[in-house]
C-alpha cells in the first residue's frame, strides 16, 4: 500500500501547513463545501483522540507482541535485509517523522522504482502510483501485504504520537509541493493507519479520491466516527480489498 506509491513531478511551493480555516472553492470535484469553522479536533476533543489512540495501541502492542515477534522472525529468516523498514513521512502541522513497517520488499527495492514505474505515473494517480504484482516484494511479503500485517509497527508509531489509528493517509514528502491550501488541511491532524481511504478503495483509489476522503474525515471528525472505521477495517483486511 505506502511503499507502493511512486511521486510524480512536484510543482510551486505552497505555504507552510498551519491550522487552516476553510474558505472558497475546493479545487477537487465533488470536494467538502466552504466552510469558515476550523478543521478537525481542537482542545478537549484532540486530547481525548490522542489518549484514546496511546490507550489502544498499547494494548495491541501486548495482545500482538508474539504475532509480531513471530513475523520479525519469518522475515529475516526468508531473506538478507532489515525487519523493518524505514520511509519518511509527513505528519501533523507537516512535521517529518520515521513510518515503521515489516520488510515486504527485497534489498534496493527504491532503487529499482523508478525503473519499474517508467512512464505509469499519470493524472489519475496525482503523486501517487502504486505498483499492482511488485516484482520486489517478497512471497513472504505478499501475504503480509494482502493483510496489511506489515504495517503492524505503526502502532509503535502511535504509540509515540506520530501516528494516530484513524485518521488521513501518511503523506509522502515529494507532495508537500503539490499541496495548495485546501488540499493542506488533512494535515491538520496526525495521519492514520486506517482511515476513510483504507476502507473505501485502499491502494486502488486515484490520489484525489484518497484526498477528498482525508479532508470529509478530517472536516467530520468525532469518536463515533473512529470507532466505525476501525470495525468497518476488520472486514476490509479480512477481504485483503484495495491492498497491494
Amino acid at each position: 500500500m505506502l511503499d507502493g506509491e511512486m511521486p510524480a513531478a512536484t510543482t510551486g511551493r505552497s505555504p507552510s501547513p498551519s491550522r487552516p480555516r476553510r474558505a472558497g472553492r475546493s479545487p477537487l470535484p465533488g470536494g467538502p463545501r466552504p466552510t469558515t469553522r476550523p478543521v478537525g479536533p481542537t482542545g478537549a476533543r484532540r486530547l481525548v483522540k490522542a489518549g484514546f489512540d496511546r490507550l489502544i495501541a498499547a494494548v495491541a502492542l501486548i495482545v500482538l507482541a508474539p504475532v509480531m515477534a513471530a513475523i520479525a522472525v519469518a522475515v529475516r529468516i526468508t531473506g538478507p535485509g532489515p525487519v523493518l523498514d524505514r520511509q519518511r513521512r509527513i505528519g501533523r502541522d507537516g512535521a517529518e517523522f520515521t513510518l515503521l513497517r515489516f520488510r515486504t520488499t527485497r534489498p534496493g527495492a527504491q532503487d529499482r522504482k523508478v525503473e519499474l514505474v517508467g512512464d505509469l505515473v499519470s493524472d489519475r494517480h496525482g503523486p501517487l502510483l502504486k505498483i499492482g504484482r511488485d516484482p520486489r516484494m517478497t512471497p513472504l511479503g505478499g501475504r503480509l501485504r494482502r493483510r496489511s500485517l506489515d504495517e503492524l509497527p505503526q502502532l509503535i508509531n502511535v504509540l509515540r504520537g506520530d501516528m494516530s489509528l484513524v485518521g488521513p493517509r501518511p503523506t509522502l514528502p515529494e507532495e508537500m509541493e503539490r499541496y495548495g491550501d485546501d488540499v493542506r488541511a488533512r494535515l491538520v491532524v496526525r495521519p492514520g493507519m486506517t482511515g476513510l481511504w483504507q476502507i473505501d478503495g485502499g491502494a486502488d483509489l486515484s490520489w484525489e479520491e484518497s484526498v477528498r476522503l482525508d479532508l470529509r474525515y478530517v472536516e467530520n471528525w468525532s469518536v463515533m466516527l473512529d470507532l466505525r472505521i476501525l470495525w468497518k477495517t476488520w472486514s476490509t483486511v479480512a477481504r485483503g480489498a484495495g491492498a497491494y
